[in-house]
């Protein structure tokens, strides 16, 4: 995945594929990560106004298309993310 991709493919544990819109990505400098905020396609067209965001870190391949989607792994990446994520919902706001 390359930063600027509007739509990802997210396969889950079982090997099933959704096709999800990406919020937003950033990179970390204090983990060294670079960050993805997803949602499932279609999840906005609901009328609900609560709408579950995913988030992972990826890992670009060395063709440069496409990468792999790793799972947060620690408390201070999540504080990081959320944020992110309130910063970014704040400036959507105004």
């Amino acid at each position: 995945m390359e930063h600027g991709e509007q739509n990802i493919t997210v396969v889950d544990e079982n090997g099933n594929e959704q096709l999800c819109e990406v919020l937003f990505t950033f990179d970390s400098e204090e983990f060294g990560k670079s960050y993805v905020l997803y949602y499932p396609v279609g999840a906005d067209d609901d009328d609900q106004d609560d709408i579950e965001i995913h988030a992972s870190s990826f890992v670009p391949s060395e063709s440069e298309e496409g990468g792999d989607l790793q799972p947060v792994e620690t408390d201070e990446e999540w504080d990081m993310i959320e944020e992110m994520l309130n910063t970014f919902l704040a400036e959507e706001e105004e």
